[in-house]
């Protein structure tokens, strides 16, 4: 066997085992869809009334804050990879994959795609909550296969911050702070509201953060909305942050310890 077969081989046996301990405690990975789906519901129910009426004549709040809800769920999962690579090397597992005679890239490898797994489900589960409480998008196979892709590839750019993460962390109640980010930037764009109706400064940071294309981008494929340049540029973060995360996370764990 080659090295590339022999990598593709031990990283496939680490998602095996992550998705193993998902089974074991399907209570972490039904949380990561609890938190997005209270705030659909939060949002919608509560305040969508008032939200929505700022919202341009024809266009239902529920259609509009979905896209949004839904990044949020591709990046609810980082808080677990980060505890999960993290509390493999506080308690010395690493040590003793380092000793075999196994793929130095596998375990991480192993983690990222356990973690796009989970995404994915919770991804389904959050769109059939906002289907039966009214969303109706106006995307056709093309638009929800580029929408789909959209958010796979930014789990996996956040995913390979969140194992470089994790890998720094001195334990995993540290490494369940640090992710934070990945939540906040989310809410602090035009997920609820248009950016149009925020404060100067405000409105700036929400327009050219790394979510803001993300979002125009999956909400033009969803609801049939125009998408300008948003889609370049939202691939080109995912894309960008993807590479820095890989480069980062490889050069932390290989690094002396």
């Amino acid at each position: 066997m080659t090295a590339l077969s022999y990598a593709v081989t031990d990283s496939a046996t680490m998602l095996r085992r992550n998705l193993r301990h998902a089974l074991r405690y399907p209570s972490l990975t039904l949380s990561t869809s609890g938190m997005p789906i209270i705030f659909l519901l939060l949002f919608v129910y509560v305040f969508g009334g008032e939200l929505g009426a700022g919202l341009p004549e024809g266009v239902g709040y529920v259609d509009y804050v979905v896209p949004g809800i839904l990044l949020m769920t591709a990046g609810a999962g980082a808080v677990g990879t980060a505890i999960a690579i993290c509390s493999d090397i506080t308690a010395g597992i690493v040590d003793r994959f380092r000793t075999m005679a196994i793929s130095p890239s596998a375990l991480l490898t192993g983690h990222v795609l356990g973690s796009v797994v989970q995404a994915v489900l919770n991804l389904l589960i959050v769109i059939g909550v906002a289907l039966l409480i009214g969303f109706r998008p106006a995307a056709g196979p093309l638009e929800w296969a580029a929408a789909g892709g959209l958010m796979v590839l930014l789990t996996l750019a956040i995913t390979w911050v969140s194992v470089a993460l994790g890998v720094i962390s001195k334990n995993p109640e540290a490494a369940s702070n640090v992710v934070l980010p990945f939540q906040l930037l989310p809410i602090l764009s035009s997920t609820f509201v248009p950016t149009s109706s925020m404060p100067t400064a405000v409105r700036w940071f929400a327009e050219y953060q790394p979510f803001a294309p993300m979002i125009n981008t999956l909400r033009g494929l969803l609801t049939g909305g125009p998408i300008g340049n948003d889609g370049i540029i939202a691939v080109a973060w995912c894309l960008g942050i993807t590479l820095a995360g890989y480069l980062w996370a490889r050069r932390v764990y290989n690094r002396p310890r």
